[in-house]
């Protein structure tokens, strides 16, 4: 429900870091009939306003004067946590039920990390509280050791945590190149370089012979590509995948586990929630499992399958990878 609340230029723009005034050149262009066949009455009018803003230091992002004056002390606490997405002890409530108990995990750069857990267990709610769409009652969640909790989705964007929704993010009315231009516009300057990025990253993501290609036409597993390509754009540290594997072909599991392990190799930690649980264990490096709202077990996926605890609330005695 909270994310039919959001259309497509909220998830794609955003939740990518953008804010201010203006708008990229992409988003302004005019689409020609046949391309923008699918997108609807909102999803125009909400590009047409497609707000734009660079930051321009780390501490405007962080809204925090502490981050620019911490002194010796501040400097060498976030040099042990660099590359580090850390989440402690974060609790929620909602009509005095606690669905999240004192919950921690970390993710480092360049690994892939599974957030599973059986239904109502709460993982969700985590999954939200870390990415920034909902706000924790207690906890902290840092970034390379800097303090991230109280900002909204859209400046943890401008700091490195990517986000991709389960629901289709992608500009339906623009071209595949359009949809991935419209975030260099703000994050690169110069427009030799930015199309010189654009090309590697069409390139890069086998989509290079679609790139005029009305972005709604586009298949499942390509719409994915062109998404984690747009959210490239934003050079990220950490992206965080929402149900990648929701209602999609085994042809396109397969596309986005190469997908996963790419972005390890490009230095960027992923954090995955789904409720396809063989595949995720297939791609991550280490899992948590929550029940009830607390951690149950973590581990590599050899460890989860072998964990007691975790057959028998959520894997079941016959789960075999």
């Amino acid at each position: 429900m909270l994310l039919r609340l959001l259309p497509d230029f909220t998830c794609a723009v955003a939740l990518m870091g953008f804010g201010g005034r203006g708008a990229p050149r992409a988003l302004r262009r005019r689409p020609k009939a046949d391309q923008i066949a699918g997108a609807s009455r909102s999803e125009a009018s909400a590009a047409s306003a497609a707000p734009t803003a660079r930051m321009t230091s780390a501490a405007d992002a962080f809204g925090d004067r502490s981050f620019a004056e911490g002194g010796q002390d501040h400097a060498a606490a976030a040099a042990d946590s660099e590359g580090v997405l850390s989440v402690m002890r974060l609790r929620k409530s909602y009509k005095m039920r606690r669905i999240i108990e004192d919950v921690s995990l970390t993710v480092r750069r360049g690994e892939a990390v599974g957030l599973l857990g059986p239904n109502g267990a709460g993982k969700t709610t985590l999954f939200y509280m870390i990415s920034g769409l909902i706000r924790p009652d207690a906890g902290r969640i840092e970034l390379d050791g800097h303090d991230v909790t109280r900002l909204p989705m859209y400046r943890r964007a401008r700091l490195g945590i990517g986000y991709l929704p389960q629901e289709p993010s992608i500009f339906r009315g623009l071209t595949v190149e359009d949809n991935i231009r419209a975030v260099l516009e703000i994050t690169q300057s110069d427009k030799q370089k930015r199309e010189r990025e654009l090309d590697a990253l069409l390139e890069e993501f086998d989509i290079a012979a679609l790139r005029r290609s009305p972005s709604v036409a586009l298949s499942g597993g390509e719409r994915r590509r062109c998404e984690i390509a747009r959210a490239l754009a934003c050079r990220p540290s950490f992206i965080l995948l929402d149900e990648p594997f929701a209602g999609i072909d085994p042809i396109a599991v397969a596309d986005i586990q190469t997908l996963v392990q790419h972005l390890k190799t490009r230095g960027i930690g992923v954090l995955v929630t789904d409720h396809n649980v063989r595949e995720t264990l297939g791609l991550i490096d280490r899992a948590y499992i929550i029940h009830a709202g607390r951690v149950l077990t973590q581990g590599t996926p050899a460890d989860i399958v072998a964990d007691a605890e975790a057959r028998r609330f959520y894997l079941g005695d016959d789960f075999v990878l």
